[in-house]
């Protein structure tokens, strides 16, 4: 399992940012889960029209302090 790690930004004030994770259910390395990322983010900022994705990475559960 891979989680997508987003920091998501306020339109309404951009200086107030979160983390914000999504968990894919597949076995798949960093890379791959990098490019799959888009369609996920996608829909999140479909369903979130008052935010918006500035960076995002994938990591493994137990390793996400860790950057890529």
């Amino acid at each position: 399992m891979l989680v997508l790690i987003m920091t998501v930004c306020s339109l309404a004030t951009p200086n107030q940012c979160n983390e914000t994770r999504l968990q894919f259910t597949a076995d798949e390395s960093l890379t791959q889960c990098m490019m799959q990322a888009q369609p996920y983010m996608a829909q999140w900022a479909g369903e979130h029209p008052d935010a918006r994705i500035t960076r995002w990475r994938c990591a493994y559960p137990e390793r996400e302090g860790q950057h890529i």
